[in-house]
């Protein structure tokens, strides 16, 4: 995020909201892996330091097809009617390799369950430093995806929506133009009104607020129990 010119993957409040929007497992220990092209479990390579202790050592070839797997060393409990969405670190991109998503019953379930991740380039060597997030979890209410019923339906029908956004249209058309002009540095900290800020603030085009807003997800750390 603060990578990107003028840190201005920051000003996105979506990524920031995404990026917090569950909770992270980190990598005890930096290794490297490399997949041959191959279905065979012998197919992916995984090197740790010569002295790297055994229990730090999550990564494994386990299930083939240039699968690289985590095991987690943890059993999840979730209140009853809670799925546990694991997937990979929210906007966390990796060359390379690509986060396998899963979803677990961990209201009874009494087994334990791995990260996996896709290598997809043989012969590319993919590094996991320590302490760098390798999984993320994202508890959901079993069924509440089904409740959902979609449409779709003109813009017309919903006047009020519809003039709020062509508001919003005109007012990036603007902010558009003096950026193509050069009106703004590359360095966006340099100028408040060089981004769009009333989506961040809660605010619609024309000030007024919206009726529920959030910028930022404040969740709580695991602790010991007994």
């Amino acid at each position: 995020m603060n990578a990107t010119p003028g840190r201005g993957a920051n000003r996105c409040l979506p990524l920031l909201m995404a990026n917090e929007g569950g909770w992270v497992l980190e990598n005890p220990a930096a290794f490297t892996a490399e997949w041959d092209g191959s279905d065979s479990r012998d197919g992916v390579r995984v090197e740790y330091a010569p002295r790297c202790p055994m229990d730090h050592r999550l990564a494994s070839s386990n299930f083939g097809s240039g699968v690289l797997t985590f095991a987690i060393p943890y059993l999840f409990r979730t209140a009853p009617g809670f799925n546990l969405l694991v997937r990979g670190p929210a906007n966390w991109p990796k060359d390379g390799i690509a986060a396998l998503d899963g979803l677990v019953e961990t209201d009874w379930s009494v087994a334990t369950f791995t990260m996996n991740w896709k290598l997809t380039r043989p012969n590319h060597s993919v590094s996991f430093d320590e302490g760098e997030p390798f999984c993320m979890l994202v508890p959901q209410r079993r069924g509440e995806l089904e409740q959902f019923e979609p449409a779709l339906e003109p813009l017309e029908s919903d006047a009020d929506g519809q003039a709020r956004h062509a508001s919003w249209v005109q007012g990036r058309h603007d902010l558009q133009v003096k950026r193509f002009l050069g009106q703004y540095s590359r360095d966006f900290e340099e100028y408040a009104d060089a981004w769009e800020r009333r989506y961040f603030k809660g605010l619609y085009p024309n000030g007024d607020p919206a009726p529920a807003h959030e910028t930022k997800v404040r969740l709580r750390e695991f602790h010991k129990r007994g």
